[in-house]
C-alpha cells in the first residue's frame, strides 16, 4: 500500500527500501498526480469523498496517506464489504451487496482512503443523477475490478458455473468494460482449475491465452522482474496491461507466496490491484501454510477478519482446506 503508484522506483527505493512487511506511508508521494484529480458530487447522493475532499488538487499527497500499516486501501475495504453481504445472504446477492456498497461510500469516515478509484466516481455520479444502483457502473478498464474475483471464487470452492456468473454480477456493478470482464472469467478459470487439482502454470497457460503464453514466460522470466513490468507490460493499472503483468508473476513465482507478492508490491505501479490477482492465484496454489505469519498477523483487523472469514468456509465451503 505505501509504494502505491510509486513509477519511479529509485523514489520507491530511497523512501521505502525493499518492502517486505507493511508500512505506513510517508505523508509525501513524489509521484503523486492526485493535483490533477477532481470530483465535485453533483448532490448529496454522489458525496463520497467527505473529509478527504480538500487533498484532492493538491501537489504531493500521499494517495492512502492516512491508513496504518497493515490497512488495506477502498477497494479491499470494499472486498471486507463483500464478505459482509455473502454471510450475511449465505450468498451472493449483488442487490444486497449493493446496499451495503452505497451505505459504505456515503457514511462520513468508513475508510480513511484519501484516493477513490474512477469507477467509484462515475458510479455516484450516475447515481446522484437518479440512475438505478444496478445501473451506474461505467465502462472502466482497469485492473481493480478484479479486485474482488479470489474471495468470491474462495466463497463457492470451485464450482465453475456458480463462480461465473457470481463474479460476472458482481464485477458489472462497477465495471462494464468487456477487457475486465473477460480478465475475471479468465482468472475465475484459472483459479477453479487449481482447486480441482490443475498445476497453477498449466491453468495460467490454458485460461490466460488472451493476455499471456509459454513463449512470454519463457522470454520474460530470463529478465528483472522491473524489466518486465516496466518495458515488456506497463505498471499501470489498465487490463491490457495490468492483466499479463500480474499472470507473469503468478507463472513465475508459482511455489513461491511470499516472494511473488514482495516482487509485486516493489516493482510499483498499480500494484495493490495487481496483489489482488497475484495473491488469489497464488494462494490457491500453494495454501494457507505457504503464507508468512506476519502477512496474517499483522494485517489491520486480523483477527475479526480470521473470523468472519472462517464463518463464510464453514457456511459453504467447510471441504476447501486450502483456502480455510
Amino acid at each position: 500500500m505505501p509504494v502505491h503508484w510509486y513509477y519511479d522506483r529509485t523514489a520507491l527505493l530511497q523512501d521505502y527500501g525493499t518492502v517486505r512487511s507493511y508500512l505506513p506511508p510517508k505523508q509525501h508521494h513524489p509521484g503523486s498526480i492526485l493535483w490533477r484529480s477532481h470530483y465535485t458530487p453533483l448532490n448529496e447522493r454522489g458525496d463520497i469523498l467527505h473529509d478527504q475532499a480538500p487533498y484532492w488538487g493538491q501537489h504531493g499527497v500521499h494517495y492512502h496517506q492516512f491508513l496504518r500499516a497493515g490497512q488495506n486501501t477502498l477497494n479491499l475495504q470494499l472486498a471486507k464489504v463483500l464478505l459482509d453481504s455473502l454471510i450475511a445472504c449465505k450468498g451472493y446477492d449483488a442487490n444486497d451487496y449493493l446496499q451495503h456498497y452505497l451505505h459504505f461510500m456515503l457514511t462520513p469516515g468508513q475508510h480513511r482512503d484519501t484516493y477513490i478509484e474512477e469507477c467509484h466516481r462515475r458510479f455516484f455520479t450516475a447515481y446522484a443523477r437518479g440512475t438505478a444502483p444496478h445501473k451506474c457502473a461505467a465502462n472502466d478498464i482497469h485492473i481493480g475490478g478484479l479486485a474482488h474475483v479470489g474471495l468470491l471464487c474462495a466463497f463457492f470452492a470451485g464450482d465453475l458455473p456458480a463462480t461465473q456468473q457470481a463474479v460476472r454480477s458482481h464485477v458489472a456493478l462497477t465495471h462494464r468494460a468487456p477487457e475486465v470482464l473477460a480478465a475475471a472469467d479468465a482468472l475465475v478459470k484459472m483459479i477453479c482449475a487449481v482447486l480441482h487439482g490443475s498445476p497453477l502454470r498449466d491453468a495460467i497457460l490454458t485460461h490466460g491465452t488472451t493476455w499471456f503464453s509459454k513463449r512470454k514466460a519463457e522470454l520474460w522470466s530470463r529478465e528483472p522482474d522491473h524489466i518486465v513490468i516496466g518495458r515488456r507490460v506497463s505498471p499501470a493499472c489498465y487490463i491490457n496491461e495490468a492483466f499479463p503483468a500480474s499472470l507473469y508473476l503468478a507463472w513465475k513465482y508459482a511455489s513461491d507466496f511470499e516472494a511473488g507478492l514482495i516482487a509485486n508490491t516493489n516493482v510499483g505501479g498499480d500494484n495493490c490491484h495487481r496483489g489482488t490477482v497475484v495473491g488469489a492465484l497464488l494462494g490457491v496454489a500453494t495454501g494457507a501454510s505457504e503464507i508468512p505469519a506476519r502477512f496474517i498477523e499483522d494485517l489491520d483487523q486480523s483477527p475479526q477478519l480470521t473470523t468472519q472469514i472462517n464463518t463464510l468456509l464453514e457456511q459453504h465451503s467447510p471441504s476447501t482446506p486450502c483456502l480455510a
